[in-house]
């Protein structure tokens, strides 16, 4: 599925995933203890094939071994920590 690992861009402020030579990206905003997601980005091309969920999973746990919360700015980011209760800790 994807070519590479999700990274944090922290010149952008967003995570970013690469897929066929496209971009998946969440942007966000951080505070001194979280992360807010505030977007999440996927191609037309690159819908509805779990690109977006690997995103977000990558970009949880980078946001993990940091040691900071996360807090959901988007819908996509509220039914994704609904549906995986395994990152319940990071909510901020």
């Amino acid at each position: 599925m994807a070519t590479a690992s999700v990274r944090d861009n922290k010149a952008q402020s967003r995570f970013e995933l690469d897929v066929e030579g496209t971009l998946a990206f969440a942007n966000y905003r951080r505070t001194p203890s979280a992360v807010i997601i505030t977007h999440t980005e996927t191609p037309r091309a690159l819908r509805d094939r779990g690109i977006a969920s690997e995103l977000m999973h990558g970009a949880l746990q980078l946001i993990r071994a940091d040691g900071l919360k996360v807090i959901a700015g988007c819908g996509f980011v509220v039914d994704y920590l609904r549906k995986h209760p395994e990152f319940a800790d990071l909510a901020g």
